[in-house]
């Protein structure tokens, strides 16, 4: 179980550092989801900043899971 959480905030983070660098640098536009979601519009920088934040925070909360 610890495993698969410190997999699922890799990912999320993974997803979220890619779409700020394509909003920042307009890299990585076949890879981040973020872009492919309709209903974010306008704040999918906002949204990168989320994911970033999130998967850090699953990755981090993941050693409080026991084995």
């Amino acid at each position: 179980m610890k495993r698969l959480c410190e997999t699922v905030g890799f990912l999320v983070f993974v997803q979220g550092a890619a779409g700020l660098l394509h909003e920042w640098l307009d890299w990585f536009s076949f890879f981040s989801v973020v872009q492919r979601v309709p209903f974010i519009g306008d704040y999918s920088l906002f949204a990168c900043i989320v994911l970033v934040v999130a998967g850090a925070a699953v990755m981090i909360a993941s050693d409080a899971v026991k084995e």
